[in-house]
């Protein structure tokens, strides 16, 4: 497996931890504590981030000649 497709498959698992995060913290925990909540607003923030650094990632290596 190249460094570049570790990446990509790296890239698709933070996204899937994000959003089990976002989906613990905002919706499923027992304790509504504010770091709970607060830990759920940064899987939200990382389920959106990391998509993004996805594609620019893969735009970016597409154009890499190796």
């Amino acid at each position: 497996m190249s460094l570049r497709a570790f990446h990509i498959v790296f890239v698709t698992v933070c996204t899937l931890l994000f959003g089990f995060i976002a989906a613990w913290g905002l919706l499923f925990a027992h304790d509504r504590t504010s770091l709970v909540t607060a830990l759920g607003v940064v899987g939200v923030l990382g389920l959106i981030g990391m998509p993004i650094y996805g594609v620019c990632f893969y735009r970016k290596a597409k154009k890499l000649v190796l």
